[in-house]
């Protein structure tokens, strides 16, 4: 079976497993995911999605955001980690998009890889989910899962992303990486992977080297 093809079998397997491919973090606008996905470095989405009610709450849109008080900001997101970098980050991507987007949130990954603490990952995400591109979300479940099935072989993310966008079916990649998330929490787990309940097993090179 080449890479391509148990590729393909992850996606369907998973597929069946988890019909439902959706994003963990809760959001109702492109911007406000963008400000979540912010969030989640070095942090959980359970935690992110406790915060983000009260700052939605008050900074509704980009537009409050970027008028927004750094320091106010950060209070609220204290319990995230980094929240003086966040909300530093916060404030002035909103500023940006309200002045050099209008308000618009990019749909390219290039572009959004302009704005403060945007990374690949955040912008891939958001290229896939608001959008509808083609997306690679290389999150420390996908590389931990993909490099045990053996699709990818780095723990760096613009690799590992470069190395799956060469063997995912477009349209199936955004998705995948959701389920990834979602059966890393399951089964694939980073300390005790439940390899005898895995529908993965039999296509795993890490199950194979046991």
């Amino acid at each position: 079976m080449t890479k391509k093809q148990r590729a393909v079998a992850a996606v369907e397997r998973l597929k069946a497993a988890y019909p439902e491919a959706i994003c963990s973090l809760n959001y109702s606008s492109a911007w406000q995911l963008l400000v979540a996905t912010r969030l989640s470095a070095q942090c959980t989405d359970a935690r992110v999605n406790l915060v983000t009610p009260a700052l939605f709450a008050k900074y509704p849109t980009m537009v409050e955001m970027a008028a927004a008080d750094v320091e106010e900001v950060g209070k609220l997101i204290y319990s995230c980690g980094f929240y003086k970098t966040k909300s530093a980050d916060l404030v002035e991507m909103s500023r940006i998009l309200c002045e050099t987007y209008g308000g618009i949130i990019p749909d390219t990954v290039e572009e959004l890889i302009k704005l403060p603490g945007v990374g690949r990952k955040t912008a891939n995400l958001v290229v896939g989910d608001v959008y509808g591109k083609p997306a690679v979300v290389t999150d420390t479940h996908c590389i931990r899962i993909t490099n045990r099935l053996g699709l990818t072989d780095s723990d760096v993310p613009v690799k590992v992303e470069s190395q799956l966008r060469a063997i995912l079916p477009p349209e199936e990649s955004n998705d995948f990486c959701h389920r990834l998330v979602l059966f890393g929490r399951d089964t694939c787990s980073a300390r005790s992977p439940k390899c005898e309940a895995c529908p993965l097993s039999d296509i795993c090179k890490n199950k194979a080297k046991k």
